[in-house]
């Protein structure tokens, strides 16, 4: 098998590298590669590396994720997040190639407390959600062969990410003042690579499928995977502050002296969406249903504690 991925060195197309390394043939890409053209924002050269390579699976792990800066590079955003998969998924659809591309929670409005099923009706409420969803819709509409995952909360444990900047706050102040009337579930980057790399598998072998809403198998269609449970960002800052003080860091939130009816738990204060200012409009619900996925793949995610607890063990390492 010859695989194409691209996006190679962010937090899963790095995890990808690894995971789809069993698979058979990979070149892997990014924006600065030189051979083969790897940048989403050249849409005539990355027609033209399919074209070269004649994969059978393209896996796309870039795109523009940066959610506020979208709002004032809406051109910048849409061209990344939309026009280049509608190309690989026209050069897929060329070659006969399996697509695997990645998308968000965000192309819903997030309201509610039920996790989002992949039916449900969308209406992102923000222009990165809006080139996330355009760029789902652009695959779609080639009839290319596709798997399309929506995920949330992404980490790892290379890298910044929410988790690296607590643990530097945690050091540096006293108190932190964390959302959390937002929920979902964090999402380990090698858990979403290992889980590309067994659909992937299965669906070459022919022995599994990708299923319409209508019952029917296709291969084409969207699944959600998220890890498993649900928390707030605010749940999340907490769960990894206890972890680090059973590891031995010096933190200084939560040192000083809390009171009132907002001290929140060692002194990381909960806050709602409303009282934290950003260009972007986020979404309270991120909540992922991921059941279609699970019973389609023969699969078990586990809770979302299970990875961040072993990333955080990763970056701690120095402390133990």
């Amino acid at each position: 098998m010859r695989l194409l991925l691209l996006g190679k060195n962010g937090q899963v197309g790095w995890e990808l590298q690894r995971s789809l390394a069993v698979l058979g043939d990979m070149i892997a890409l990014d924006r600065r590669s030189q051979e083969y053209c790897g940048d989403l924002n050249e849409l005539d050269g990355l027609a033209a590396t399919v074209r070269a390579v004649q994969p059978d699976v393209i896996v796309n792990a870039a795109a523009f994720t940066s959610v506020d800066a979208a709002e004032t590079e809406e051109m910048t955003a849409q061209k990344i997040n939309a026009l280049a998969p509608r190309v690989l998924a026209e050069e897929a659809l060329a070659c006969g190639a399996l697509l695997i591309h990645y998308s968000t929670d965000y192309v819903f409005d997030g309201t509610g407390e039920r996790p989002w099923r992949e039916a449900d009706a969308i209406g992102p409420l923000n222009v990165y959600g809006q080139s996330k969803l355009a760029g789902e819709r652009a695959i779609l509409e080639t009839g290319c062969r596709a798997l399309i995952f929506r995920t949330s909360w992404v980490y790892s444990a290379r890298g910044g990410n929410f988790a690296t900047t607590m643990l530097r706050l945690g050091r540096e102040r006293d108190q932190l003042s964390v959302i959390a009337d937002q929920v979902g579930a964090p999402t380990g980057a090698d858990l979403i690579a290992d889980v590309t790399s067994h659909c992937i598998a299965l669906v070459t072998r022919g022995e599994g499928f990708i299923a319409r809403e209508d019952g029917q198998a296709a291969m084409s269609g969207i699944y959600h995977l998220a890890a498993g449970g649900e928390t707030s960002w605010h749940g999340y800052a907490t769960f990894i502050f206890d972890l680090a003080r059973e590891a031995g860091v010096a933190l200084k939130v939560g040192s000083g002296l809390e009171t009132g009816p907002r001290s929140g738990t060692g002194g990381v204060q909960p806050i709602s969406t409303a009282e934290y200012a950003s260009p972007a409009k986020r979404p309270l619900n991120s909540r992922l249903d991921t059941t279609k996925l699970q019973k389609h793949f023969g699969l078990k995610l586990p809770h979302w504690q299970k990875g961040v607890a072993r990333m955080i063990a990763k970056k701690l390492e120095p402390h133990q």
